[in-house]
């Protein structure tokens, strides 16, 4: 049995609430920021390295606080500008060493990965202890009303598993509906979660929907905007949001809009779009595709009906009869941005303004904002699908099926097997670019209608499955769970796992798994901990992880692996001891002891030590 590598020597801050007084403060209003410092670690003097109009300037810190492993330094500053990057140093005789959001570092560092504030009201507060479900309309459920079948759609049957990759894969309808949705709701509320993620509902001519003939109305299909109304009640009364899927990037082909672009060349929707003669339909498309009209910017007109306008897109349906509670923006990062053109912040910030205008609480979350760190600098998006900085390192590091994920992951290779450490370097790395505002606002995910399901990139392992679950809903981060994933689901491929649930005959579901889904969803959305806390690794190890989620009320130890490990993880270098078992074994006093032969997982409530 072996002892992890102890890893409380050095300072700590982070952009929780435990660190910094006000993470979304006024301008001309003083901040206090708090490092806690570790009684090991030595120093003569420390000061904050802040950035004032572009200035760098430096203040003393002080010691506030003295505790048993422990000691608290604080210094007080003003915040001059909307954005403010700042930074910790420590120097003695001999010492002189940075710490930023990347870590602890003995040499000169950049401010690419300083600490950031940002001042301007902070993302909306109820995404804190959220946790989303996301459905793909036309695979979760089918109630009995019929609805007009489109000639671009093949049918099938609803427990049919969806064909092979080819022209027919965006045609393949089984039929489901709003309807279906609120019929089965109760099972929502079983898991827990209390938010539901859409992907498009608006009509086109596709299963996907990103391909809309239009953004004014929910597609006829899936029971129009009656149905859409009917299930905003119904889940409501339940206490559960629902967010939006927008295209901001393309339209479809049958858009109104191309249409008339192409009949009448003097008309505003002619300036929609990007033209050029070279091409063989005469239009440009998002990655050279006829069916995805990309559009253009440089239109004031577009930029009114998309998002500035008094009754554009974005703002309808935030709008109390439409009953969004945000949007998930579709390839965000693509978005204002084609050749010379590079419109993508004036679009961004166009939306956010947008929707600041009519629901300030509104949540707005991109697709692929996590691949440039400045689309999340807290201006524009609140934040991204965390694909980059959660979804595939996890999957890089708990896999057992490497060829599954490399495609997705933009890789012409099949996806590497990483180590715990290369895990967490992988993780620190992203969220060191980015204020912690951005990262607690953005989603977390396993998978997605995008890619692999969980259940098939770990061959079945339920308890591999189960331990990425469990770091799910205890990291920093809004959430989602894809639908069937709580009953074990599989699918190797985007298509493959649109897999519908067979609500008929639920003699195929995990229903063990889904037991244990619901104890960490409830964990999740209760513990002020993982509600409000910072993040602090404890323990690094190829085969497992280990960190603290620590708030102003409450600290939790998290503990995750991949496969069964022998293992003693002591709290008490950090001040603390076991105080209750939450989900996992059972654990008192200063030292959590693991022995298994297969993947674990664990949330321990601590308590300060002889408390």
């Amino acid at each position: 049995m072996s002892y992890h590598t102890q890893r409380s020597k050095s300072p700590h801050h982070d952009g929780s609430e435990l660190y910094v007084s006000n993470a979304a403060p006024a301008l001309g209003e003083f901040v206090t920021l708090r490092v806690r410092i570790p009684s090991s670690y030595t120093f003569a003097k420390a000061f904050v390295r802040i950035y004032h109009d572009g200035e760098p300037r430096s203040f003393e810190l002080k010691r506030k606080k003295k505790e048993a492993t422990e000691s608290w330094w604080e210094v007080r500053v003003e915040i001059y500008n909307i954005s403010t990057a700042y930074r910790f140093v420590f120097v003695d005789e001999g010492k002189y060493e940075w710490l930023n959001a990347a870590g602890c570092f003995d040499y000169d560092v950049h401010s690419n990965n300083d600490f950031q504030i940002v001042a301007l009201p902070a993302y909306p507060q109820w995404i804190k202890s959220s946790v989303f479900y996301q459905i793909f309309p036309d695979r979760f459920a089918k109630s009995n009303d019929i609805h007009p079948l489109p000639d671009w759609a093949k049918p099938r049957q609803w427990n049919e598993l969806p064909g092979a990759r080819n022209k027919q894969t965006g045609t393949e309808l089984y039929g489901g509906d709003l309807k279906g949705v609120e019929e089965h709701l109760d099972h929502i509320v079983e898991l827990g979660v209390n938010g539901i993620y859409f992907t498009p509902f608006f009509p086109a001519r596709s299963n996907h929907r990103y391909d809309a003939t239009s953004f004014d109305h929910v597609d006829p299909i899936l029971g129009g905007n009656r149905a859409m109304f009917s299930l905003v009640t119904a889940a409501s009364k339940r206490k559960i949001r629902l967010l939006g899927d927008l295209t901001s990037n393309h339209c479809g082909v049958g858009h109104s809009w191309l249409s008339k672009a192409i009949k009448e060349k003097n008309s505003k929707e002619r300036g929609y779009f990007y033209w050029d003669k070279s091409i063989k339909h005469g239009y440009v498309g998002w990655w050279d595709l006829a069916s995805l009209p990309k559009l253009n910017f440089n239109s004031q007109s577009l930029r009114n009906a998309m998002y500035a306008g008094k009754n554009s897109i974005v703002k309808q349906w935030l709008k109390p009869k439409y009953g969004m509670s945000g949007w998930r923006i579709d390839v965000g990062n693509m978005t204002g941005r084609l050749g010379t053109d590079d419109l993508h912040d004036e679009v961004m910030h166009g939306i956010r303004k947008a929707m600041d205008e009519v629901k300030p609480e509104a949540w707005l979350v991109a697709e692929n904002a996590d691949f440039v760190a400045s689309d999340l600098n807290g201006l524009g998006w609140h934040g991204a699908m965390n694909y980059q900085g959660f979804m595939r390192p996890v999957w890089n590091w708990i896999n057992s099926n490497s060829t599954i994920g490399g495609g997705f992951q933009g890789l012409p290779f099949t996806m590497p097997k990483i180590t715990g450490q290369q895990l967490v370097a992988s993780m620190s790395q992203f969220n060191s670019s980015i204020p912690w505002r951005s990262l607690v606002a953005s989603m977390l995910l396993l998978d997605s209608h995008d890619t692999a399901r969980m259940r098939t990139v770990v061959l079945g392992n339920r308890q591999a499955h189960l331990s990425a679950m469990a770091m799910l809903l205890t990291y920093p981060g809004t959430p989602s769970i894809f639908a069937g994933d709580e009953i074990g689901l599989e699918g190797a491929w985007g298509e493959d796992s649109r897999r519908t649930i067979n609500w008929d005959d639920q003699s195929g579901w995990d229903h063990e798994f889904f037991a244990e889904v619901k104890k960490l969803v409830h964990i999740r959305r209760q513990r002020d901990g993982l509600i409000n806390g910072g993040l602090r690794w404890l323990a690094i190890e190829t085969d497992y992880i280990a960190y603290l989620r620590e708030s102003k009320k409450e600290s939790l130890l998290i503990f995750i692996s991949r496969k069964g490990v022998k293992v003693k993880i002591d709290v008490s270098p950090y001040g603390y001891e076991c105080k209750q078992s939450l989900y996992g074994q059972s654990a008192e006093g200063e030292t959590v002891t693991i022995d298994t032969k297969t993947a674990v997982q664990g949330v321990w409530l601590l308590q300060a030590k002889n408390a």
